[in-house]
């Protein structure tokens, strides 16, 4: 664990099985990991795959507060994703979780297991929509632009199950 808390952006999106309830359960389970505390979790985003294939995406993001180190958080997000199924069988398959450190801090970071910020985050409406929400200074109206042809939907909570 890192000595002071970080707060860190964290992507969230699954369409296989039931994507919903994934995503919400992995919310939870982020919240819960040690020395971890979600400060705020965005709606939930329905978005058609992008630069991917498959059924469309439940997305949304979660801003934390975090001891853990940037590797450490990005090694106990793929214990999740590991243990709600995910598979890697080729780049950009359908996925029963995903998860992505956006942001960790104002660290700028470039290994062979992690690039932060993530590298692509402004390219992806499903990244900028949630993370508008929760964090609206960190996303400008020109990026939401340049994304506005990529198809993403607001989930509405009473749409929900």
């Amino acid at each position: 664990m890192s000595t002071s808390p970080v707060m860190a952006c964290v992507a969230l999106g699954a369409n296989l099985g039931d994507a919903v309830a994934t995503v919400q359960q992995a919310l939870r389970d982020v919240a819960g990991l040690p020395g971890t505390q979600l400060l705020k979790a965005s709606s939930l985003y329905r978005s058609a795959p992008y630069e991917a294939q498959g059924p469309d995406f439940i997305n949304a993001v979660a801003l934390i507060q975090t001891q853990l180190g940037p590797l450490a958080l990005l090694h106990a997000l793929q214990a999740l994703e590991l243990q709600s199924g995910r598979e890697r069988p080729y780049k950009n398959a359908p996925r029963t979780l995903d998860l992505d450190v956006i942001f960790y801090g104002d660290v700028s970071l470039e290994s062979p297991e992690l690039t932060l910020p993530h590298p692509r985050w402004q390219e992806r409406a499903f990244v900028l929509q949630p993370l508008a929400e929760v964090w609206p200074e960190r996303v400008s109206a020109l990026q939401l632009a340049a994304v506005q042809d990529q198809a993403i939907q607001h989930i509405n909570p009473q749409d929900l199950p």
